[in-house]
């Protein structure tokens, strides 16, 4: 699988085009209006009780714009905080800081987000079975989004179409699933092969054949059960379709290897922080 780079010169890019997106084409005018270069004390506070994440993209958003400002930043990435929490303490050019707080709470905020609520689903899940994210993400932002899932808790997917084969519901209904497999794994040069099945005599056509994971998507948890019978001393097994916090529990409960969720990247409400003055 691809592995997730978050270099500095990645963070860099990346901010530099929120702030380009944020100040294109006359800057902050509004800021533009404070004459006398103030020096303040801000403090990045959570509203909420969140696993941090973004701290990096947060803090270059504040470097790139005066690289005079100084950042005490209080926590890690990765960590639970409640409530009230002091994030992080920042000091400059009030207009400097002006400049940069939104595009960095954007980014502290939305992976925030995406870490807590993998965190949710990783606690309900249980030590055995596997959250795991999809390519549901904005595009453009796969790998931050996937680097936040990581810091909740959860397990990277495949990162692109390139990474292992995924035989699909409609990769099926194009030809015949028990030739799609074998063609996969003729040509698997070292990659991956996981198959999706939607029932239980799709399963059984390709039990037997030497491939890795078995995907049961949207499955009832009785039929679940049964297939996670069937195919767990052959195949890793895996669940998806609709999984929300109500039901992963019983979904776990099954047996089940690893259970991908696609709200958890492409649906997590962004954490309330605030900058205070």
């Amino acid at each position: 699988m691809s592995k997730i780079k978050l270099s500095k010169s990645f963070i860099n890019d990346r901010v530099k085009l929120a702030l380009a997106e944020d100040l294109y084409p006359d800057g902050d005018v509004t800021s533009d209006l404070l004459q006398n270069n103030k020096i303040v004390t801000a403090k990045i506070i959570s509203n909420q009780k969140a696993i941090i994440a973004g701290l990096s993209f947060a803090k270059q958003a504040f470097a790139k714009v005066d690289n005079k400002i100084k950042i005490l930043i209080k926590k890690k990435d990765g960590t639970q905080v409640n409530k009230g929490a002091v994030i992080g303490v920042i000091k400059g050019r009030a207009s400097s800081i002006f400049i940069a707080e939104r595009v960095a709470l954007n980014f502290l905020s939305h992976l925030s987000g995406i870490a807590t609520k993998t965190n949710e689903f990783v606690k309900l899940a249980g030590k055995k079975t596997k959250i795991c994210c999809t390519r549901k993400t904005i595009p453009n932002l796969r790998v931050i989004q996937k680097y936040a899932v990581k810091l909740g808790g959860g397990t990277n997917h495949r990162f692109n179409l390139s990474d292992e084969f995924l035989i699909k519901d409609n990769h099926i209904a194009s030809s015949n699933i028990r030739e799609l497999v074998s063609m996969a794994i003729k040509n698997k040069r070292g990659k991956k092969i996981t198959v999706e099945v939607d029932n239980l005599n799709q399963l059984k056509k390709i039990m037997g054949l030497k491939f890795n994971t078995i995907l049961f998507d949207n499955m009832s948890i009785t039929n679940l059960r049964k297939g996670v019978k069937l195919a767990k001393k052959h195949y890793e097994t895996e669940a998806s379709g609709n999984i929300s916090l109500k039901r992963v529990k019983s979904i776990a409960a099954t047996g089940v290897n690893r259970i991908s969720v696609g709200s958890i990247t492409h649906s997590a409400s962004a954490v309330d922080f605030k900058l205070e003055i």
